[in-house]
Order: structure tokens, then C-alpha cells, then sequence
């Protein structure tokens, strides 16, 4: 395993020395000593250290914050400070540059080991988590569905472009806003205002769905269509820390489901329209002829007709033929 890399900038070359046999002794190189805040800036772009330990207090134009500032605004790399001073002024400007660690002068060999093996957990345990959430950030953003993240405050953490397209609202818009303001909701069929499903999902701490007759408000008062549900979000302990809810344009099913009902009431119509034969039928005994709702003595087959989506041909069945014709079936016997 290769050791870490330890940059060192301090202006005072005994002092430089000394830390660096100590690191040498602790298991790390030294690639080099630096001893002013712009020969460290250069020196950390050329090196690309594990970690650069920085003198506040540096001789020449920039300081040891100064140099660490421009640093942390170029490269992703933990900074340990090494300074004599406790001067509150000193370290608020220090704060801003996001140090792993202060050593203060004099120091031990051990507070030096102890503050550098942190640093580097520390700065590890960053880079894993700025790994997952550049996944994280990708994967939601390459979701066909629209996602808003909130906190728990119901302020909006995070948009991914398909939200950003189905509301209106651009994400630099929309951070920090209530969800209320870029995520409005009505009732389609009663048009009264439907609760927050992020709210709901919090307090619930379980996913929640809204019903399918729901409209989103777009920022530019639009109404459009949407399904959704929300689900609290939980850190490793179980506590709920926010809600993301997940939704999508719901026109072309909602479009689909009013055809279909349209269908159906049309094929309904359509079978009510069939002619049927119900009740009783007075019918002559000896003609055969049947009476109609106007009192009219009609042959079976008009009557059947008028009243039924029947056709008719006409032919003879066997006794009547052998009635009208004995002759022809006397030939055949």
C-alpha cells in the first residue's frame, strides 16, 4: 500500500524539517516543503498531494489561509493548519476554507499522528459520500418520472429536469421554496386544494398516494394531469429527514380512460337500440297473422320484422311441400 503524501508549507525551514521527519516516522512521505502561500498553490496543482499541512502565519503576499482559499477553489484536497495563534479573527477566516484539522504550536508527535489519521478518515468518508450522492444526483436525474426532494420543513432540496419541465419551475427557482408554492395541487372533479403529499408522508412516515383525479397547477397556471405518491426519506437510524415525491404527466391515460368510457356508453346505447320481443303477442288462430301497436292485423314475418333486426327468406318444409305437391313424393315411393 502506497503511503500518503504529505505537502508541507512553512516559512521557518527548521520547524519544516522537523515535521518532516516526524511524518517520515509516522509512515508518510513528504514530497516537498514549501515556503511561500503562492509556491504552495502551484505546488499543490503540480503534486496533487494526500494532504497538505499549512503554516497560517506565511511570509510574502498571501498568508496560509489566503493560499489554502485558493487552493479549496481549484482542487478537492484535506487542509491541516499549523499556526501558534488562537486568535478568533484568524480562525473564523480559517473556517471558511473548510480545514480537517488545526495543530497548534508546540506540538506532539502525537497530536500531529492523531490530527492527520483523522483528516484523512475524514476526508475519505467525504469523498465516499460525494460518490454517492454524485450517483444518487445522476440517477434522479435521469429518471423518466418527475422527483422533488424536501426536508423536513417541506422546503425543496432537490428537482430533477422532468419536475422542472411538468411544473413550470426551474431547480435554482425552486430550491428552498415551500412545495406548496411549486408543487399546487386541486381535485379535478370537487376543484378544492389537495393536501401536501409530502407533508402526509412525513407525518405517516409511509408512502402515500394521491387519488387519480388530482391536477398539478404549473407555474404558468396550466392544469395538468398527474399521478403521484410521496415517501419519507430515513437516515441509517430510522429518522425521517425529509420526503420525495415521484410523479408523472397523466394526460394520455386519463385521455385513454375517457375514450373508453365514451366506448362503452356508445355500445350501451347501441344494445338498447336492438329490437326485442317482450309480452304477450295476440296472434290469430287460424291466419296466423299478428296484431301491432296500432291495432293492425299483420303477416308473422312483417311483424317480425319491424320489431327485430331479422331478414327472411321463403321456402317449404317437408309436410308442406308434400301437401302441395303428392304428386312428386308419390313418383318417389
Amino acid at each position: 500500500m502506497v503511503p500518503p503524501r504529505i505537502l508541507i508549507v512553512e516559512d521557518e525551514a527548521i520547524v519544516a524539517m522537523e515535521i518532516e521527519s516526524r511524518l517520515n516516522r509516522l509512515g508518510y512521505t513528504v514530497p516537498a516543503i514549501i515556503f511561500s502561500g503562492q509556491e504552495a498553490v502551484q505546488a499543490a496543482q503540480d503534486l496533487q498531494p494526500d494532504l497538505i499541512i499549512m503554516d497560517i502565519k506565511l511570509k510574502g503576499d498571501i498568508d496560509g489561509i489566503e493560499a489554502a482559499n485558493r487552493i479549496h477553489q481549484q482542487l478537492d484536497l484535506p487542509i491541516v493548519y499549523l499556526t501558534a495563534y488562537s486568535d478568533a479573527e484568524i480562525l473564523e477566516r480559517a473556517k471558511v476554507t473548510e480545514p480537517f484539522g488545526y495543530i497548534v504550536k508546540p506540538f506532539q508527535e502525537r497530536d500531529l499522528a492523531i490530527t492527520i489519521k483523522m483528516a484523512l478518515y475524514k476526508y475519505q468518508v467525504e469523498q465516499n459520500l460525494k460518490r454517492r450522492e454524485r450517483w444518487l444526483t445522476t440517477t434522479l436525474t435521469s429518471m423518466g418520472e418527475a422527483v422533488i426532494a424536501t426536508d423536513t420543513d417541506n422546503h425543496i432540496t432537490f428537482m430533477n429536469p422532468v419536475a422542472e419541465e411538468l411544473t413550470g419551475w426551474s431547480l435554482a427557482e425552486a430550491l428552498g421554496q415551500e412545495l406548496s408554492l411549486v408543487f399546487q395541487l386541486i381535485n379535478q372533479e370537487t376543484r378544492q386544494e389537495v393536501s401536501n403529499p409530502a407533508v402526509t408522508a412525513i407525518q405517516k412516515g409511509s408512502t402515500v398516494r394521491l387519488a387519480d383525479s388530482t391536477l398539478l397547477i404549473t407555474k404558468q397556471k396550466t392544469e395538468l394531469p398527474i399521478n403521484d405518491r410521496a415517501a419519507p426519506i430515513k437516515d441509517e437510524q430510522g429518522n425521517v429527514t425529509g420526503a420525495v415525491v415521484t410523479f408523472q404527466d397523466d394526460s394520455q391515460h386519463r385521455q385513454a380512460e375517457e375514450e373508453r368510457g365514451q366506448l362503452i356508453a356508445r355500445l350501451q346505447e347501441a344494445v338498447s337500440a336492438v329490437k326485442t320481443l317482450r309480452g304477450i303477442i295476440p296472434i290469430c288462430a287460424s291466419c296466423k297473422k299478428i296484431r301491432d301497436d296500432q291495432n293492425e292485423w299483420r303477416p308473422v314475418e312483417v311483424y317480425i320484422r319491424d320489431h327485430t333486426e331479422a331478414e327472411f327468406t321463403h321456402s317449404l318444409c317437408p309436410d308442406c311441400a308434400q301437401a302441395l305437391y303428392p304428386e312428386i313424393f308419390e313418383k318417389k315411393e
